[in-house]
């Protein structure tokens, strides 16, 4: 074998399944060709995850040597525990943010999982005991320190998606290819901006397009000030169905701050989710990976997502005596597009209600409840129930944690005059290729979405 190749079986034309192999020629005096693996991700869809994820890899998971992981969300760690039970010998890198908050995210999804594997009459895709050997083999690394696995050098740069989270690059076989995982809404909350790579002399780059052909909106000032002030002049209810990683936080360190400086009046404040208190730990632990704004302002508060009247429920027991609780008072629970989790007790309780309000701050995909109700829906089906939506309803559009087209485009273009190939993923066909083409028409270098499945030699 001569030079880098380069393999997508995953992540082409579809958000999900983020999985790529890069090989390289045999290193000096051992004739071993080198394997590693950016991502192993769930390939999810109408559910939580499709068929796909059952099939046998595409390759055999015992020649693997490494596996690099560029964040912790399902759709770029959910399969890594059956790339175990299947065989990795190797080691799995990632910083040590992303191995923790991986580690409590394939715990919780491995029960959903089990779920899913009933409905088709599978066997389990991984258990517990595959996450126990997952993370007895994955080592924590901060950025920009250079590993080196047999012929290749692999560095982690800062990608500003989530707490952690990491542009991957690759050198070997005299070439350097970056791999963005997700890359954030730059300059982000907490996280600050990704880093640009110019320096570098990047000759390949594998990126991202989930908002490939979109513009985020700018998020209304003063939109959850003014929000919670008119719910509780209301005496209503306020619901905010949010994902337990970052955008709970994001909403716990917007609250706090509103709190602090009294713009919002005392109301209570209930985080519903034990899987989004787990995460906000971890957070908690890891405060070097903030950015400077966010590090000057832990030294005047200590408690950037504590504040008074926030009240954790970890138990079934605490989630149900919220209803016990008179209005006005918020609640903070998951899942972000309400397809499960407690917030569907919530909103059973409260749609119906016209003083409360329901608030979207995420993405609510197509068929998804979140979606009928944002939608205008007037009767939704929970649990089996008609329930009325009579509750005033507010989406703000412009927390999404990914980059939009133009911050896409501003990331590659310090790189227009090394790049020779660019390889655009993660996104649906559509958002894709208007961003491979917006690369070829704005900076003259070769973008493509890649085919699926086939060696490409670099």
């Amino acid at each position: 074998m001569c030079g880098m190749k380069l393999t997508f079986y995953g992540g082409v034309g579809e958000v999900t399944g983020a999985n790529y192999l890069v090989e390289s020629g045999p290193s000096a005096g051992s004739g071993q060709v080198t394997r590693i693996l950016v991502d192993c991700g769930l390939h999810q869809g109408e559910h939580f995850s499709s068929q796909h994820n059952w099939e046998q890899f595409a390759y055999d998971p015992k020649t693997i040597d490494a596996v690099f992981v560029t964040h912790a969300h399902i759709d770029h760690t959910g399969r890594l525990p059956k790339l175990v039970k299947d065989g990795l010998k190797g080691k799995v890198y990632s910083t040590p943010p992303t191995r923790d908050f991986g580690n409590v995210l394939l715990l919780d999804s491995e029960h959903v999982l089990l779920q899913e594997a009933e409905r088709t009459k599978q066997p389990p895709l991984y258990g517990v005991r595959e996450v126990e050997e997952l993370m007895a083999r994955w080592e924590g690394i901060p950025y920009h320190q250079p590993m080196h696995i047999g012929s290749l050098t692999i560095t982690l740069y800062n990608s500003a998606h989530i707490l952690g989270a990491s542009i991957v690059v690759v050198e070997g076989d005299g070439k350097k290819i970056a791999f963005t995982g997700d890359l954030g809404n730059s300059p982000a909350p907490l996280l600050g901006s990704y880093e640009t790579l110019e320096a570098l002399g990047i000759d390949y780059a594998v990126i991202e397009s989930a908002y490939g052909d979109r513009l985020h909106q700018p998020v209304p000032n003063g939109i959850i000030e003014d929000t919670i002030e008119e719910t509780v002049k209301a005496g209503g209810t306020l619901m905010i169905p949010a994902f337990a990683m970052e955008r709970t936080q994001q909403l716990l360190f917007d609250i706090n701050e509103l709190a602090d400086h009294g713009r919002i009046p005392k109301v209570p404040v209930f985080l519903d989710s034990p899987l989004a208190i787990k995460v906000t730990d971890i957070f908690k632990r890891y405060p070097k990976y903030f950015d400077q704004k966010t590090k000057a302002l832990l030294k005047e508060d200590l408690l950037l997502f504590d504040f008074p009247g926030l009240q954790k429920t970890l138990t079934t027991d605490d989630s149900k005596r919220i209803n016990e609780i008179k209005p006005p008072k918020v609640i903070i629970a998951g899942s972000g597009m309400s397809q499960g989790g407690r917030i569907l007790h919530h909103e059973k309780r409260y749609l119906p209600d016209p003083k409360s309000t329901i608030l979207f701050v995420g993405y609510q995909a197509r068929g998804s409840l979140g979606r009928r109700i944002q939608e205008g829906q007037p009767i939704v089906m929970i649990h089996g129930e008609k329930i009325p939506v009579r509750c005033r309803i507010v989406s703000v559009e412009g927390f999404s944690a990914h980059a939009d087209q133009r911050q896409l485009l501003a990331w590659i273009e310090p790189m227009r005059f090394t790049l020779k190939h660019v390889f655009v993923v993660q996104g649906e066909e559509e958002g894709s290729q208007v961003l491979a083409t917006k690369i070829v028409d704005d900076f003259a270098v070769k973008a493509e979405i890649p085919p699926l499945n086939q060696v490409i030699d670099l």
